[in-house]
């Protein structure tokens, strides 16, 4: 509400005289012309005049108008037209030349975010490859790894067998050498008997030396016959003996051939560990370089967001007054423009 510093009827009239001038009415030229009176009381009292004036426009002037005040009224209508019409031309100008801007702005944000996504297919099919690559090298390697445990296994088998085998020819050792004392007492007994058996038979009487003779030659006979029987059951341990000691070799070469296998297993396995380990780094590299587009994505898309709020903003904006007014508080709006527009 107006003070009652300054009536409404002095700022009609400060207002006449400012279109006597050919001068548009504003808060400031007002004050001006009243030289006391605030901004809002002066301000309010402007949007009232402009309300009836508005709410009179179409009424015809009053008989008795002078012809020079009428002409100067619809000269100064006319050229606040126009300024009206220049200043909002220019501001649709202003406004198309940002909108412009803008739309530029966004193909450029949205061609980045196209090329970033593509960027990010790419690497994601780059990952899976990789991944795939890795599962591969991680199934060879449990593979090898089977095999490595297998080979394992067999050699420990062999080592068994080998000792069993070992445990076969001390055991077969110690029979033909049990055999061959038992052989030799055996040998001693019989000469022994054979000599207390020529003894009797020499002090019995001469005339049996025949006899004994025979019986002597008998025994020597029966000598030779266990001898030559021991001589080939020697024979048959010796071959035996001979064909244990091939199949040792033949065990102790798949042995070393098994060992050779199994480190060869063993250095794939460390070289599949190797691999892996730098399979392992390289996907840690792409997850980085995947959160980095990530990352990049992000800020773009924020960008994107704040050109299109720009953009809103310049689209719905409301343009600054033409004449360049001065605003002395928060009352003070479209109601200090130049008059109003048809």
């Amino acid at each position: 509400m107006a003070r009652t510093g300054v009536q409404y009827e002095d700022v009609q009239r400060a207002i006449d005289d400012l279109l006597a001038r050919g001068e548009a009415p504003s808060v400031q030229k007002v004050r001006e012309v009243l030289g006391t009176g605030s901004f809002t009381t002066i301000s309010d009292h402007l949007r009232e005049w402009r309300q009836r004036r508005d709410e009179n426009r179409d009424v015809p002037p009053p008989r008795g108008m002078p012809a020079a005040l009428q002409e100067l009224a619809e000269a100064l209508w006319h050229r606040a037209q126009e300024s009206a019409n220049e200043a909002l031309a220019h501001y649709r100008e202003e406004a198309d030349r940002r909108i412009a801007a803008a739309d530029e702005a966004v193909a450029e944000a949205r061609r980045q975010a196209e090329d970033a996504e593509q960027r990010e297919s790419a690497l994601a099919a780059h990952l899976a490859s990789t991944e795939q690559r890795l599962e591969e090298r991680s199934t060879a390697l449990a593979r090898s790894e089977a095999q490595r445990e297998q080979l394992i296994e067999k050699g420990h088998r062999l080592e068994t067998r080998h000792a069993e085998l070992e445990g076969l020819l001390e055991r077969i050792r110690g029979e033909m050498a049990q055999q061959g004392r038992e052989h030799q007492q055996a040998m001693e007994t019989l000469e022994a008997a054979q000599r207390e058996r020529l003894a009797r038979e020499e002090q019995r009487h001469e005339s049996a030396e025949a006899r004994l003779m025979g019986l002597l030659d008998e025994a020597r006979q029966e000598r030779l016959a266990g001898e030559k029987t021991a001589a080939d059951r020697e024979k048959q341990i010796a071959v035996r003996l001979e064909r244990l000691e091939q199949q040792l070799q033949e065990a102790r070469g798949r042995l070393a051939e098994e060992e050779k296998q199994h480190r060869e297993t063993d250095w794939a396995r460390r070289q599949a560990e190797t691999l892996a380990d730098t399979r392992q780094h390289e996907q840690a590299l792409l997850q980085a370089r995947i959160d980095e587009q990530k990352r990049l994505l992000e800020e773009q898309a924020r960008r994107l967001r704040d050109l299109e709020q720009q953009l809103h903003r310049c689209l719905w904006q409301t343009p600054p007054t033409p004449d360049g007014e001065e605003e002395a508080d928060n009352d003070e709006g479209p109601a200090m423009a130049e008059p109003s527009e048809k």
